[in-house]
């Protein structure tokens, strides 16, 4: 019989915490399959980033990390390789459950080794059947590599086909776009979906670190070098070797050190401050800015040579208030969030909160959308739903195409307090009012005082329903 070739054999990865499980797997499958095996689910997640894996054997209740949370994060990474749970037999349950997560199946303590083979060579076939795929869409979650990004917008869909055209090519990119906006999770994804996936990613904020210890921070240091400098330091280039550098808020950094990092940029190598030894440099740079670059350079701010270096592939993320349709994902996913995070059980976010979320201009974008469900969770009561008077003020406050107005742009000067307080009163209510159709029990409720109060209100403020309409008309 002619020797099977063992370099194209399948490789199986067994996830278990108990050594002598482990081994009981290995001795079954170890004469057909290459065989890893480790006992920490967090170094499961290294090795199929490293290695090529056909089929996991995963133990459902792993320390540190569930299997439940490995299975999700293999599935992220790469939804082909198949999962198998093993579990006892008084986990069964929960082995089953995890095949709505995409699980291909599960085998419970003590193992019949005819049974096992026959469910990994199962797995086998299913995943022989399709092919790899490592940045992959599914309905609203977009997966590249380990990263995944929620969105439905058709705006975002152009920035994901770029990440997709440019994450094996080794240019520069400049993502731009405002504060809060997911620069960094875009350079992530870039990352996640390359060749150099296994390698470092490296973040620094260029405006967090004082200018004067920017360079030992970008390049390193010898021992000596200035005042402080007790001992060696690698900097976050040598750090992100193989891997990507991102520069976030690159305008910060002075126009002495643009010229330094452009001299890396080109020559691909750099010194260690202090030294005169060269390094070679083998990393992809992906810069981001929330300012126009182009404009600084005009006001000789920026560097005009560095701009072009980094402007090989220019990303620019929309805000969040141009891609509305992604405000009630996101708002979803993270209620789920901090819902898991602080063990709170909120049941979700009326249609009529939502609206009011959708309808807000969200200068802070994706951040604060995130602050502001975090904070609702954290206020919020278990088995309730998030309404409209939940809400906060600024966001009751804010009316559509009016909301970006400044109020020095529409209060008058000279206006006395008490007849300032007033109008804002009288405006505030009016609004509410409108939001509600006019119910006044349901606008009572959201301004969260008394029906009579919100009565006594609309008399002396003389407010009637032709005022809303006479509003809505302006």
């Amino acid at each position: 019989m002619q020797a099977k070739d063992v370099r194209h054999r399948p490789r199986i990865l067994i996830v278990d915490d108990e050594p002598g499980a482990r081994e009981s797997l290995e001795i079954v499958l170890e004469d057909h399959y290459d065989i890893e095996a480790t006992g920490d689910g967090l170094q499961a997640l290294r090795l199929i980033r490293e290695k090529s894996v056909d089929v996991v054997l995963l133990d459902i209740t792993m320390p540190k990390v569930s299997g439940l949370e490995i299975l999700e994060r293999i599935k992220q990474f790469n939804e082909t390789i198949e999962v198998v749970m093993v579990s006892g037999v008084d986990r069964a349950h929960e082995a089953t459950a995890a095949m709505k997560y995409g699980a291909f199946d599960y085998i419970t303590k003590p193992y019949d080794p005819d049974g096992l083979m026959a469910v990994v060579e199962g797995a086998l076939r299913r995943r022989a059947s399709r092919p790899q795929v490592f940045c992959a869409h599914r309905g609203s979650v977009y997966h590249f590599g380990e990263v995944k990004i929620l969105s439905r917008s058709k705006r975002m869909e152009s920035v994901f086909d770029l990440i997709r055209k440019v994450a094996q090519a080794h240019s520069s990119i400049l993502l731009t776009g405002e504060s809060g906006t997911g620069k960094e999770l875009v350079a992530r994804s870039i990352h996640a979906a390359s060749s150099r996936a296994g390698k470092p990613f490296v973040a620094i904020n260029c405006a967090a670190i004082p200018s004067e210890l920017m360079e030992s921070e970008l390049f390193g240091h010898e021992k000596g070098s200035f005042t402080g400098a007790h001992t060696r330091s690698v900097g976050k280039f040598e750090f992100a070797h193989g891997g990507t550098l991102f520069l976030d808020e690159l305008p910060s950094l002075k126009l002495e050190l643009q010229a330094k990092l452009l001299r890396v940029l080109q020559e691909r190598e750099f010194n260690r401050v202090g030294s005169h030894q060269p390094l070679k440099l083998d990393v992809r740079v992906i810069a981001a800015s929330n300012v126009r670059l182009d404009l600084l350079v005009k006001r000789e701010l920026f560097r005009n040579d560095l701009y072009f270096r980094l402007n090989v592939i220019p990303i620019e993320i929309p805000p969040l208030r141009e891609r509305k349709e992604d405000i009630p994902l996101l708002a979803d996913f993270f209620l789920k969030k901090f819902n898991r995070s602080m063990d709170k059980r909120i049941k979700g976010i009326t249609s009529e909160a939502v609206g009011l979320l959708t309808s807000y201009p969200w200068p802070g974008n994706v951040r604060e959308l995130e602050n502001v469900i975090e904070r609702l969770v954290v206020l919020g009561s278990d088995d309730k739903w998030v309404d409209e008077s939940d809400l906060p003020f600024d966001l009751l406050m804010d009316d559509g195409a009016t909301s970006n107005a400044r109020p020095d742009e529409e209060t008058p000067l000279d206006q006395g307090l008490i007849e300032a307080r007033t109008d804002f009163e009288r405006q505030f209510i009016l609004r509410m009012l409108d939001r509600c159709q006019w119910n006044q029990t349901d606008t009572a409720r959201c301004l969260k005082i008394h029906r009579n109060t919100l009565l006594l209100k609309m008399r002396t403020l003389n407010l009637r329903e032709e005022d809303g309409g006479q509003r809505d008309g302006d």
